[in-house]
């Protein structure tokens, strides 16, 4: 299995960043994805999920704002982050859900840091 993010970056609060994830060594079109952040000092937060049916959900702190999708012909995913503000400050990972919705393996991540 191989989840490399990509699409990390610092930008101003306001802005968007939109992240993607190209999945690898499993049959992506099978499984629910999610990504998860993770900021220093903090634990590990699900962000958002999509099923392999393209049912969606997202944290509150985001909803509104970030939009999960898929394209399963590519075998990639990804996170539309709009309005972004310096909370969203985190590494983010992409991840590999079970049926419970549980997180089961991750990338390494892409940073994405907001500033004020």
């Amino acid at each position: 299995v191989q989840l490399v993010e990509s699409g990390g970056g610092l930008v101003q609060a306001g802005r968007s960043l939109r992240l993607s994830c190209a999945a690898s060594g499993f049959i992506f079109r099978l499984r629910s994805m999610g990504w998860y952040r993770q900021a220093p000092g903090k634990e590990r937060e699900l962000v958002a999920r999509i099923s392999s049916g393209g049912s969606t959900y997202y944290v509150d702190s985001v909803k509104g704002r970030f939009t999960i999708s898929r394209d399963n012909a590519k075998s990639a995913l990804y996170l539309q982050m709009n309005s972004l503000k310096p909370e969203d400050t985190a590494m983010y990972y992409c991840a590999i859900m079970d049926a419970r919705g549980d997180y089961v393996e991750g990338g390494q991540g892409t940073q994405v840091t907001v500033s004020s």
